[in-house]
């Protein structure tokens, strides 16, 4: 028996969660703590140690964290080797059409994962958009939105990989149901910002053939990742890190590099969210507060759809995080409903959307920065469009 009952102690670890978020604290440290503090208040020190012994030897936590480690080692990898910056380069040199350029390149990067990554497509959506005239708001929402867009179906994805882990969905059942999401956000994004501006498209001065080599050479790591998990459906574990490897071959970095890449604090954070949540998780159930709450919400009369899109956008909104919201979210849903591709998606829709307009949104804050961009001027073109992809998500889950 712990110190408080299993809600009040959901409550405080939410808030000391939220507390260390808008501290700035990473996602990983902030969920690893918050479990630890409700494991703490809620069950006894005999059921503290069952709990993380259990969540640590669990085969699908093992994975996950497995997986968060390689693609956060392969990501560093495109990054320090300077493969990143060769593959943008040589697809701008590859495409002469910008609006190709400044909705898929954000997109492309978006493959890798890294935290506040959009400020790596901002130059570039900035290059290619310099002589239109183009207002701040419309260069900062097509860096966010087309950087994310992609996000939903990305097998590789770690918050997709976290919400079928937690509620028990294969990835591609749940990117199946979110390819008509994609496609709804891809018209929104062009109709909203791309449609209406005249680029002048210009010829690349540099060799087509060469570009073209050098895309498909810088690219292959990830595609070779992507087709083996939808494909020939190998682990994403072992995906990874094939992906790894032959980045390994392409690129021949010397020793330092590697070295470098493995003492960056940034691989472990992120693989200790993948921890944390699951840990969170764990505790949340094993306390006895996913039940409770579920028993509460169930007396409410409150529909299994309205708190599918409610809790996790809401969670997501206020942390600032997509993964806490799923960490916390999934749990409580479990004593409630009985997890299907269907709601598995729209849970994870909803957090991701929800993610995407925060102001806590590390990504957002920094490509309004970049551009000079008031939230308030954004949001005039955000709201409306996840209000509309959040719209197609519903229909989505109606019609299945």
């Amino acid at each position: 028996m712990g110190l408080l009952d299993p809600l009040l102690a959901l409550l405080v670890s939410f808030v000391i969660l939220l507390l260390l978020l808008h501290k700035r604290i990473s996602i990983g440290l902030a969920l690893f703590s918050s479990a630890i503090v409700m494991s703490l208040l809620s069950l006894s020190p005999i059921e503290v140690v069952d709990v993380f012994v259990a969540t640590s030897i669990d085969p699908v936590t093992v994975s996950l964290v497995f997986v968060t480690f390689g693609i956060m080692v392969l990501t560093l990898f495109y990054k320090e080797t300077g493969e990143l910056d060769r593959l943008c380069r040589n697809f701008a040199g590859l495409v002469k059409y910008r609006k190709l350029v400044v909705s898929l390149l954000p997109a492309i990067i978006g493959l890798l994962p890294v935290p506040g990554g959009a400020l790596m497509s901002a130059p570039i959506v900035e290059a290619e958009t310099e002589k239109l005239e183009l207002e701040e708001e419309k260069r900062t929402y097509l860096n966010i939105w087309f950087r994310h867009i992609i996000f939903p179906i990305y097998p590789m994805s770690q918050v997709l990989i976290l919400a079928a882990a937690l509620t028990g969905v294969s990835i591609t059942s749940i990117i199946l149901n979110q390819i008509p999401i994609v496609i709804m956000m891809t018209t929104i994004g062009y109709f909203t910002v791309l449609k209406p501006i005249n680029f002048r498209n210009e010829g690349r001065k540099t060799s087509f053939a060469n570009n073209f080599k050098n895309f498909v050479v810088s690219f292959s790591p990830i595609l070779i990742m992507v087709l083996a998990v939808l494909i020939f459906r190998v682990d994403v574990f072992l995906a990874a890190f094939v992906g790894i490897a032959l980045l390994l071959l392409i690129t021949r970095f010397p020793m330092q590099v590697f070295i470098k890449i493995l003492s960056n604090s940034t691989i472990y954070k992120i693989t200790l969210a993948a921890f944390g949540a699951m840990l969170l998780r764990s505790v949340i159930i094993n306390s006895g507060a996913s039940g409770t709450l579920g028993q509460v919400i169930a007396a409410w009369g409150v529909a299994d759809v309205l708190l599918l899109l409610a809790l996790p956008s809401i969670l997501a909104f206020l942390v600032g995080s997509s993964s806490g919201a799923i960490a916390i979210s999934a749990p409580i849903l479990t004593g409630i409903l009985h997890f299907t591709s269907s709601n598995a998606s729209l849970l994870y829709s909803s957090a991701y959307l929800g993610y995407l307009g925060a102001p806590t949104h590390l990504c957002l804050v920094l490509t309004a920065d970049y551009f000079k961009c008031s939230l308030n001027r954004l949001y005039r073109l955000l709201i409306p469009s996840l209000v509309a992809t959040f719209s197609v998500a519903l229909l989505v889950y109606l019609l299945q």
